[in-house]
């Protein structure tokens, strides 16, 4: 359950060096060597080594790539048209479940191609 608030793209609050944080589609992650962690906070820095703003297409993107490796799927009105035939054409190749309304499912076979599942609909985006 831990990790799937990582999945589900929730905020969260990394402590210590090395550790990475999610807050309002901004990431960013502390400086990794302990020594030079607590330098920076003893100087009165936050220790952040790098951060990324996260775009729109990246967050669709995260969205699709995750939670469709989730048990629950991915919710069809996020995708744009062209994703949504990508899926159909997924579904008709037994990689998706059908018996799921308004949702992709991945199938147990669905579940061991996902990451050329997931490409194939992210690559029709549009």
């Amino acid at each position: 359950r831990h990790n799937l608030g990582y999945w589900r793209s929730d905020d969260w609050w990394g402590i210590g060096p090395g550790a990475h944080s999610h807050v309002n589609g901004v990431r960013w992650w502390n400086v990794k060597h302990p020594a030079r962690y607590a330098r920076s906070l003893e100087m009165g820095g936050l220790a952040v080594d790098d951060s990324e703003t996260l775009t729109a297409t990246d967050r669709h993107e995260e969205q699709v790539m995750l939670a469709l490796r989730c048990r629950e799927g991915l919710p069809t009105e996020v995708l744009s048209e062209g994703e949504l035939v990508a899926a159909e054409r997924a579904r008709a190749a037994g990689l998706l479940r059908d018996d799921v309304a308004e949702r992709l499912v991945l199938t147990d076979r669905g579940r061991l191609l996902a990451d050329g599942v997931i490409r194939d609909i992210l690559l029709m985006d549009g």
